[in-house]
């Protein structure tokens, strides 16, 4: 596995990987105690820091304003940010490993877009079946109705073939962007329309504490496994020959790795809407400080990933403050400059004119 983990492309910048990894651990902690005291009513970073210790150690609730805005307005949405960044980083890496394509991510087999048809249903038919957790329900609900389909589809003989995937998953993805556009069109209820609107683009307001838990759980076990499954990853990317070398089964790994992005990728959008990019570029950064090898990349990527949606979410909310930016909207302008760049760094423009 050494050997041929050795001829994955790429090579690492000369940084020590303990001391990137924690570099990059302690910058998400400061992140997340001064993008908490950022916003409309600013707060000092030590008052912040101050207020979290407060509450870490078992103090309970003040009635100071700053207490209010840090512990339970500004800390869960800085939290899930982070949360959803990591797991929306971490699903577009393993795609890019499962299909073998450096632009896939889970948008592009269409999981998102059947989470956005779950979560429009919803929103247009006014169905609260299960109270505050239906929307994320459906959402979660799509995009494994969505995964179901894309990999019956691609599947032949009980083997997915990645080529296939993609082209599948593309082409059902217009198709849910359709059915969403349809139901957005037949609703009369303009405050629906704005609701849909802004879920589609993507958005963390109104997080709780209660919105957190359970997308941190699903991101934390699926990192696990799939950190236990980097090897294995690592073969998949070399393809068939030399996964059948090493005993590996691809069809079945390629199955299991999707089902573990379909439940990360569901349950992260179904609490923060469609935010793309963050699958399709994290993923390249983290291999351009640590190379391809899947053991060192993913833990990077997690972290990156965490990183880059924390301040972008920062962002949002204050460009235009009093009013809030849709993320998706922001992170579409910084991914695409941001994804330029990395194509050219890693020269996969001159691999397609060659």
């Amino acid at each position: 596995m050494t050997a041929l983990v050795q001829k994955l492309p790429l090579r690492a910048v000369a940084v020590p990987y303990p001391v990137l990894v924690a570099v990059l651990a302690t910058a998400l902690t400061v992140s997340v105690v001064v993008a908490t005291g950022i916003g409309p009513v600013g707060v000092p970073a030590g008052e912040v820091a101050g207020i979290l210790t407060h509450h870490l150690t078992g103090g309970g609730d003040s009635p100071a304003t700053a207490d209010l805005i840090v512990w339970r307005i500004r800390l869960p949405r800085v939290l899930l940010s982070a949360v959803a960044g990591a797991g929306l980083a971490l699903a577009g890496a393993v795609v890019q490993g499962v299909v073998r394509n450096p632009v896939a991510d889970p948008y592009l087999l269409g999981l998102s877009h059947g989470a956005s048809v779950g979560a429009v249903l919803v929103l247009t038919t006014g169905t609260a079946v299960l109270g505050a957790l239906t929307l994320p329900g459906a959402a979660f609900t799509g995009a494994s109705v969505a995964m179901g389909i894309v990999l019956a589809m691609a599947s032949r003989q009980g083997r997915l073939l990645p080529v296939r995937l993609i082209l599948v998953g593309v082409a059902f993805g217009h198709l849910f962007a359709g059915v969403t556009s349809f139901l957005l069109a037949r609703t009369d209820s303009s405050a629906a329309q704005q609701q849909i609107i802004f879920w589609l683009l993507g958005g963390l307001s109104g997080t709780s504490w209660a919105t957190l838990p359970v997308p941190a759980i699903v991101v934390g076990v699926a990192a696990g496994m799939l950190l236990m499954r980097a090897r294995r990853l690592n073969a998949l990317v070399l393809g068939e020959e030399a996964s059948a070398a090493l005993g590996l089964n691809a069809g079945r790994q390629r199955w299991y790795l999707l089902l573990l992005v379909t439940l990360l990728t569901g349950t992260v959008v179904a609490v923060s809407g469609g935010i793309g990019f963050v699958g399709l570029i994290v993923p390249h950064l983290a291999r351009m400080l640590v190379g391809a090898d899947h053991r060192r990349m993913l833990p990077v990527t997690v972290l990156l990933g965490a990183l880059f949606l924390l301040w972008a979410d920062v962002a949002a909310r204050v460009l235009i403050s009093p009013a809030e930016l849709p993320i998706g909207v922001l992170t579409a302008f910084l991914g695409v400059p941001c994804f330029l760049l990395v194509m050219r760094a890693r020269g996969l423009a001159a691999q397609e004119t060659a």
